[in-house]
């Protein structure tokens, strides 16, 4: 019989490597659940009033027919 190259790969517990697989997913999925968080507190963060100030003045030019 012949060694499989994958072999070393796989969780011993587990011939087809389900176990590497399921690891894999839930590794995937607590990165989501960061990335999701991470992505809550940058939308919920304040608009820096110097950033306001920039908008107003755009729409002011913009009223006048300016660019």
């Amino acid at each position: 019989m012949t060694e499989n190259p994958n072999s070393s790969q796989r969780n011993p517990a587990t011939p087809n490597g389900e176990a590497g697989l399921e690891e894999a997913r839930l590794r995937q999925q607590a990165i989501g659940v960061k990335l999701r968080h991470m992505f809550d507190e940058v939308v919920n963060e304040p608009v820096p009033d110097e950033f306001l100030d920039i908008l107003r003045r755009a729409d002011d030019r913009a009223g006048k027919g300016g660019a």
